[in-house]
């Protein structure tokens, strides 16, 4: 559903964007080019010179520009530069009109801030697929820029609102954790059911170890936290189709100390265990996973369930980045990683009750994909 009503937005927007802006000093030159695009429904202005251009601009910026090289005064080249430096124009696309056609020409032209180029005389139909083109790509950059700031506006609201849940923790801890876990998972529409199941595995490996139905319970109630920090990482991070570059990598790795300042310094002994494993739930029994790089039972023992349970779920769930991996496939990798990636005990305890790992899965397979 949010991604039909993106694409419509953008179509929108896409629709909307039909103002281009001719710069030629030859009269014949930008009569030329009015008449071949304003029958195509654009609404086109013309600047007679570079200084006209840039007050026509900075008055009524157009979406797309059609700009003439060699002109009096301000050459093409210039108003280019010019036109970069100014915020309302810095990312409106500019297609160089030119008869120039050496290369040192078409780079000085790039450096200067062109998209793109037309060889004078100009050709009706490539003219109109260039414009076209420059066209998307300007409502493209226009929609993306609004919506991000949306974003960015909603992540801010929902901290403030995360932090005044906080404090209100004394009167409703639970309830507060369960909300704070939804909203963590908000924006990720194909991990509306992780927290219940992933919390869930948690709970079932902490019985199977023995460690008491108390534990368990503080863990079922505690692990839906893990991902909180993540309501703090750009979506097109968090939500991005491919793999994440070096720098991406960076901000993405930070969830895990940003859950744990959200959540710092709470009483609540289930948010106190949340913290712990928002920390902790990326960390590796050999030492190579993050923040800390915590080594062996460095790592608090909540968090290596948590690791084992998050991972399991992530292999088994389609991700913006992957389609769902088989269980088959799901549980050799957790094998393989025995001792490595996870602690052994952990481990041994997963696949003792993998029957009921399964029922759990099952059981949460269809609930909540839907929900938020």
């Amino acid at each position: 559903m949010e991604n039909e009503l993106i694409s419509r937005l953008a179509t929108e927007a896409e629709d909307a964007s039909r103002k281009v802006l001719v710069v030629d000093d030859e009269e014949l030159n930008r009569e030329l080019l009015e008449d071949l695009l304003i029958p195509l429904g654009y609404e086109v202005t013309s600047a007679p010179d570079g200084q006209s251009a840039l007050d026509m601009a900075a008055q009524d910026p157009p979406d797309v520009i059609l700009l003439d090289v060699m002109m009096p005064g301000l050459n093409g080249f210039e108003v280019a530069r010019k036109l970069r430096q100014e915020a309302k124009t810095q990312n409106t696309p500019i297609v160089m009109v030119t008869a120039l056609k050496a290369v040192e020409d078409r780079v000085k032209a790039l450096e200067s801030g062109a998209n793109d180029f037309l060889s004078k005389p100009v050709d009706k139909v490539e003219l109109q697929a260039t414009v076209a083109s420059q066209m998307k790509v300007k409502a493209y950059h226009d929609f993306m820029e609004g919506y991000q700031s949306k974003l960015e506006a909603e992540v801010a609201r929902r901290t403030m609102e995360l932090r005044q849940a906080l404090g209100r923790l004394k009167q409703s801890s639970l309830d507060t954790i369960m909300r704070l876990a939804r909203a963590a998972e908000y924006k990720d529409e194909d991990t509306g059911a992780h927290i219940l199941r992933m919390s869930s595995y948690g709970a079932a490996i902490a019985r199977q170890m023995e460690l008491g139905d108390e534990v368990a319970q503080w863990i079922l109630y505690a692990a839906p936290m893990h991902d909180v920090g993540k309501i703090g990482i750009p979506d097109h991070i968090l939500l991005k189709p491919g793999p994440l570059d070096e720098d991406e990598w960076v901000i993405m790795k930070t969830h895990t100390t940003i859950g744990g300042q959200i959540l710092s310094g709470a009483k609540a002994g289930y948010l106190k265990l949340a913290e712990i494993i928002a920390l902790t739930h990326h960390e590796r029994w050999d030492g190579a996973g993050y923040p800390h790089g915590y080594k062996g039972d460095e790592t608090p023992l909540v968090g290596r369930i948590a690791a084992l349970s998050d991972v399991f779920d992530a292999l088994t769930s389609k991700r913006p980045y992957k389609e769902a991996f088989s269980v088959e496939k799901s549980m050799e990798i957790i094998k393989e990683d025995r001792g490595t990636h996870f602690d052994p005990d952990v481990v041994d305890a997963f696949f003792a009750i993998q029957s009921e790992i399964l029922e759990i899965k099952q059981k949460f397979s269809d609930q909540g994909d839907h929900e938020h």
